[in-house]
């Protein structure tokens, strides 16, 4: 392996250590893996609940998963764990296919990440459009503000059912039998969180609400559900790794939704590596990135965690306390160990109602409302690829949304390249007025402009059939073709058989390296067509045949 890729796939973590690593540096990791990890412990906590499994998976898999992402990823400050991305996945597999079934799906998503990352597809992950990336954020970002109305108003509505207008219509029913008491601590946690915010934003806003809710709750005896009421056997100890429980028909069955979780974990942890870079000046590997973030998973599913990622939130509060290297994002994993060991069953005593006003806040975060006015406010397209995968997100399938919104992307933009690629004649196909002069009687000269790939080939084909004129000779300028596909050298062919038919050569000049050898490998399709170097090489060609070409019918308009 060359030197140069080797280096795509060190992790930052040994770069870091290379140049020489300081108490100085350690000091300020540690302050900065405190602060991130005050941050991460009930976000943590309340990202396990909306996933449906329980709060000690979603600590779990900060510890784990956050350790490998930053021990191993490519990014010298990314911070990883659970994140809000993966609730409406995970709660669907769990749903379907049982805990175990999600412990399988992290597993084969991380090798899937790992493959990824040394196939080089860490460099394609960023063309995914931003209307595609917002929507399906948005929509996410609805369904988990959804699902935690019930927990926020202390509804008694049973088991809500997963879809989103089949929830708010179980909502809907149960609504007399929301709780004061319940509601008051909710809407007490959430404010105390956004005052928080605008006062003080340095502080921990989410430990100090969440702490103060639980201690009311206590000390008061209010008749307010806990984590501990939910969750009465939740362990307080990281548990021992095992290799899950598979068979064949179960890795078939949950492969789709390994796919999903891999696409989400390896689009927003390079998303957040691209942040963490405009912050610090850093440059990211996105290859070992990839190879972190499936490492990563691999390990949060032989503790039995959850599907974990780059967090953008807890990689930007990272930077703000001053990282310096992958160590903090290593310690914050430890210390959040260290709490689940010594503090753990304190957990039982947080209020459902605090967890869901906590959840809420992420859900406003993700929804990137801003952005999304940006965008609607972008042309007809942009906008409709951006509510399409918006709704197809909130009211179909998360899996479905991507597909469709990645494909209509895709779509979309063949179509403007495809507006893109003109053919020109006359004076717009030679700038030199010389070298226009100096063209033979009975020469058609013809400049293609633009990519000529499957979008455009039936436009241009129907261009060069509307010259009309059987010239003696036709000059094809190619220079401003940087992509030729096999649409394309048909459309060449074409137009070559048909001139040939007319008793019309062909020249085809100026060619990018890269078009010539694709078009040299159709031979001898090519070999009624000439080649030339240079417009200048072409003219000088076809007037040795001067008296030829001047016979012809057809002249220069």
């Amino acid at each position: 392996m060359l030197p140069n890729s080797s280096l795509a796939f060190t992790p930052k973590l040994v770069s870091t250590l290379r140049e020489g690593y300081t108490f100085g540096l350690f000091k300020s990791d540690f302050i900065a893996g405190l602060t991130v990890a005050i941050i991460a412990l009930p976000l943590a906590m309340a990202l396990g609940i909306a996933s449906g499994a329980s709060p000690d998976k979603g600590i779990v898999t900060a510890v784990v998963a956050g350790f490998l992402i930053s021990a191993l990823g490519g990014s010298r400050v990314q911070v990883g764990g659970p994140t809000g991305a993966f609730v409406v996945v995970i709660s669907g597999v769990i749903a379907e296919h049982g805990y175990p079934g999600l412990v399988l799906a992290t597993g084969l998503a991380g090798m899937i990440l790992t493959v990824a990352g040394y196939a080089g597809l860490g460099k394609l992950m960023k063309f995914v459009p931003m209307p595609v990336v917002t929507g399906f954020t948005a929509g996410i970002a609805v369904i988990i503000a959804s699902s935690q109305v019930g927990d926020f108003l202390g509804l008694q509505a049973g088991k809500v059912p997963a879809e989103f207008v089949e929830k708010w219509t179980a909502y809907s029913r149960a609504i007399g039998t929301f709780q004061w008491t319940v509601v008051a601590i909710g809407a007490g946690t959430l404010a105390t969180i956004l005052v928080l915010k605008r006062l003080s934003p340095k502080l921990p806003g989410f430990l100090i609400a969440i702490v103060l809710a639980s201690g009311v709750v206590a000390l008061l005896k209010l008749p307010v559900e806990t984590v501990g009421m939910r969750f009465p056997n939740m362990p307080s100890t990281l548990p021992a790794p095992h290799v899950p429980a598979f068979s064949v028909q179960m890795v078939q069955d949950v492969l789709p939704s390994a796919f999903t979780i891999a696409f989400l974990a390896g689009i927003e942890a390079l998303l957040s590596a691209v942040v963490a870079d405009g912050l610090t000046g850093y440059k990211h590997r996105p290859g070992q990135e990839l190879v972190g973030q499936g490492i990563a998973n691999i390990g949060s599913a032989l503790f039995g965690g959850l599907p974990a990622t780059g967090a953008i939130a807890r990689t930007a509060t990272n930077i703000r306390a001053g990282a310096r290297s992958p160590v903090s994002g290593m310690l914050h994993a430890l210390i959040l160990l260290a709490i689940l060991l010594i503090a753990g069953r304190w957990v039982a005593y947080v209020p459902m109602s605090a967890l869901a006003a906590i959840l809420l806040v992420v859900a406003w975060g993700m929804s990137e409302a801003d952005r999304f006015r940006t965008l609607f406010r972008m042309d007809a397209g942009e906008r409709a690829l951006l509510l399409l995968t918006f709704g197809l997100t909130v009211f179909v399938d998360l899996t479905v949304a991507i597909g469709v919104g990645v494909t209509l992307a895709s779509m979309l933009f063949m179509a403007r390249m495809s507006e893109a690629t003109d053919v020109l004649a006359d004076d717009e196909s030679v700038e030199d007025p010389e070298q226009w002069a100096a063209l033979p009687a009975g020469v058609e000269v013809f400049r293609i402009s633009g990519p000529m790939f499957f979008g455009a080939a039936a436009e241009m084909l129907e261009t060069l059939h509307r010259i009309g004129r059987s010239p003696a000779a036709v000059i094809l300028r190619l220079d401003r073709v940087p992509f030729i596909d096999s649409s394309g050298v048909h459309v060449l062919e074409a137009f070559v058989r048909q001139a040939r038919i007319s008793n019309t050569r062909v020249v085809l000049c100026d060619m990018p390296r890269p078009v010539w050898q694709i078009l040299a490998r159709s031979s001898p399709r090519f070999a009624g067509a000439e080649r030339a170097k240079s417009l200048n090489a072409a003219t000088k060609r076809l007037a040795k045949n001067s008296e030829q070409i001047g016979s012809a019918q057809g002249h220069l308009a």
